[in-house]
This record gives structure tokens, sequence and C-alpha cells, in this order.
């Protein structure tokens, strides 16, 4: 008999599991950006990975995303790195009542120009759902700052993103 009590997983809700298998889906995705991020559609946004602690998000390099520099715009890197938080946001609010979200701040760092995929991975997954713990426990709003840090497909970085997410139990 298998010994399961040393995984130290959370484990999902039925609501966040359909989250993440719709999220990761990649035609329930378009029509997810097509519905409520319009601009994250048309920029070819993708979720490549969502777990409870981690997301991964890419945006390629094409006549949509380019700036005149010949590289991505950095509005479009921007809506990547801020997705990659988003998601998992997004995934830890599911089905344990309303939690409003919202962007309150955002920095930036760009280090090399962004050519063609890039990745964007934000680890901050248990930041974010500690935030939303501590909110309903409270009811008062708590803030947390994300991480997404953009690669290329050389894997060096182009780019680091700070976004400041507000989370508020309703």
């Amino acid at each position: 008999m298998a010994d399961s009590s040393h995984s130290s997983a959370p484990v999902l809700s039925v609501a966040q599991q359909a989250f993440k298998r719709n999220i990761l889906n990649p035609w329930k995705l378009r029509l997810f950006l097509l519905r409520s991020l319009p601009m994250a559609y048309l920029a070819g946004l993708r979720v490549l990975s969502l777990t409870e602690e981690q997301a991964i998000v890419t945006v390629p390099f094409k006549y949509l995303t380019q700036n005149p520099f010949r590289s991505i715009y950095f509005a479009c890197l921007s809506m990547a790195a801020e997705l990659a938080s988003g998601v998992q946001a997004m995934l830890h609010i599911q089905g344990a009542g309303r939690v409003s979200m919202l962007v309150v701040g955002l920095e930036a760092e760009f280090t090399k120009k962004a050519i063609g995929l890039i990745t964007f991975t934000c680890p901050d997954g248990a930041a974010i759902a500690q935030a939303i713990a501590d909110s309903r426990a409270t009811g008062e709003g708590r803030t947390v700052v994300c991480t997404s840090t953009g690669h290329d497909a050389a894997g060096d970085v182009v780019a680091v993103f700070r976004v400041r997410w507000s989370f508020r139990a309703k």
C-alpha cells in the first residue's frame, strides 16, 4: 500500500481543475482571450503551463506585436508578463467566493531586444494564494508583487516585469 501523505502539493478544487483545463486547451484559451482579453488574442499570447505555483506564457514576434525597431513592442511584452501572474490569480480565486483582482502597479526592466518567441515565467503562485487567503480571512485587501521574467529562444533574459496585484474578497 502506497503512502500518499508525503505529497505537499495542494489539491485543486473542481472549479480550479475546470479552469486549468480550459486555459490549457488551445481552442478554449483562444475563445477566452477573444471574449475577455481581445488584445492578447490579437497579439497571439499562449499559456503553455499553469500550476498552483507557476505559469508560463508566450508572446510571438509578428506583424501585430512589432515596434519600429524590429522587436516586440513593450506593451505586448507587458501583456504576456501580466497574464503569467494573472492566470495564476484566476486559478486561485476559482470556486470559493468572489475576489476582485486589479493591477495597481507595474515596473519593468528591458535587458535585450525581444525578437522571436518570448517566454514569460512567473513563479509566484504561492504568494498569490496566500494574499487571496489572507483577504478572504480578514475581508481586507491584500497586495502582492509578482515577478514575470521573459526569455528568448536562446534562454537570455529580455525583460523582467514586477506586477503589483491587489486582491479583495467580497
